[in-house]
Formats: structure tokens, sequence, C-alpha cells
């Protein structure tokens, strides 16, 4: 772990109080950086106290705008700007399949998992425009490449987010900013009671899917790869969607 590669660097990382956020919150901030964390729920927030890292906590649903509006202009006017953004959090939907999907549960799903980090990135790149450096990372998935890892819902918003990325990465390349997708498989987070099936038909399907899974990774093994798309080394690596699922999505 380089102790400086993040030094100077503002950032801010949702869905910061558990799994994959909560991991890449420790490590950026133990690589120097100057971290903004941010998540819905005030209770999983407190484990980045707890875990020793060293970061402002800002209770927020990335859903919403206000919330949205609230957490860039916070951020910027306790540290200045905002260099790296990583959109972690999301959010899974019962795995209901097409005809079974409710409005309710798909618009909650497109509000935090798409709509939200494009709010986030829209408030945040014409900073970055400005100054002409910038790196957004977003957490998609293996459900960004198959149709049969979840329902819908999910499975279209992880899609759309792999869009978002490539679309940001070519439009503002010239203005010295990247935009990566890294793409979990099975991780051992915490993405709670939107993971209960509610069709079981569907989700026996889609065990032997589950079950070509290589294993569960570890939610720093996906965080040492955010940081590093995230720092100065991977400053050639633009519009990338880069699978971190122990080769499940190669077969």
């Amino acid at each position: 772990m380089d102790t400086q590669r993040h030094a100077t660097k503002v950032v801010i990382v949702t869905g910061a109080g558990s799994g994959i956020g909560l991991a890449t919150v420790v490590r950026l901030a133990r690589e120097g950086a100057t971290v903004v964390a941010t998540d819905i729920d005030a209770g999983r927030l407190e484990r980045v106290r707890t875990a020793g890292a060293e970061a402002t906590a800002i209770l927020a649903d990335i859903g919403l705008q206000a919330d949205v509006d609230r957490l860039v202009d916070d951020t910027v006017r306790r540290h200045g700007r905002v260099d790296i953004l990583v959109n972690n959090a999301g959010i899974n939907d019962n795995f209901l399949p097409a005809h079974a999907v409710d409005d309710v549960t798909w618009d909650r799903v497109m509000s935090v998992n798409v709509r939200g980090p494009l709010m986030l990135c829209r408030r945040v790149l014409p900073g970055m425009v400005e100054r002409r450096t910038g790196a957004i990372v977003n957490v998609a998935s293996v459900g960004s490449f198959k149709g049969g890892t979840s329902g819908v819902a999910y499975t279209t918003s992880k899609h759309a987010l792999v869009g978002m990325s490539r679309s940001i990465a070519w439009y503002y390349a010239t203005d010295g900013i990247r935009c990566n997708a890294v793409c979990p498989g099975g991780v051992q987070t915490n993405i709670g009671a939107t993971s209960v099936p509610r069709e079981t038909v569907h989700l026996e399907r889609l065990g032997p899917i589950h079950a070509a899974g290589r294993r569960m990774a570890q939610p720093d093994e996906v965080a040492t790869l955010i940081s590093w798309l995230a720092s100065d080394e991977a400053s050639n690596v633009n519009g990338a969607v880069i699978p971190v699922d122990a080769g499940w999505s190669a077969g």
C-alpha cells in the first residue's frame, strides 16, 4: 500500500458504510486521500469511524437530487473541490423477472443504481473540467455482461452504468477526465434485503449460473482495483470495463 498514492486528492465514496464502499474508504484514506464517505444508513456510516479510517461522514440518499447537491456542496465547502468520485452505492431487485417486477422496485433500483451516479457525475464534472483533471470509478457488476445473474431491474441498471461510464470517458477525455467501471462478481457485502428473492422459480433458474462463480471475493480485492483506476498510475486507462470476478464472466 502506497501511503502517498492519493495525497492531496479529495474523494467522494458512496455506499461507504459496508462492503466494497467501506473497504474503498479505508484504502483511499490510508493512501493519503481526503475522503468524504456517504451512505443512506447512519449506523453503517459509523463503521467508517470504527474501521479506523480518517474520513468525513455525510448521511445522504443518492437517489435524491437535494441530497446529492448537499453532499457535493458540503464537500466543496470543506475541501475546495472533488478530484475523485467513486459511485459504489447500489441495491438489488429481489431477483424479480420482467413479468413480476413492480414499479416501486423498478424506480428505486434505477434511482440508486443509475440516476444517483448520473446526478453525482453531473455535479462534479464541471469542476473537473475547469481544473482539467479528475477520475470517476463506477462500480457496475458481472450483471453488466450477463442476463442471468439477478432480476430485470438490477441487470438493466448495471448495463446502463457501463454505458454511462463509456459515454463520460469518451466525451470528457480531452478535458483530462477519466471514467472507468469495475464489474465485481460475488463479493461478501451487505447488499441486504434487496437480495432476498421474491420469485423462487426465477431464483432456481439462476442457481446454476451463480454456482459457476469461482468464489466470493473480499471487498478489499475490489477496492484495490478502484484505488488504482482512480490514481495517476492509471493515467492512460479510460473507458475500461473491468471484470473482478475470478473469471466468472469469461465462460
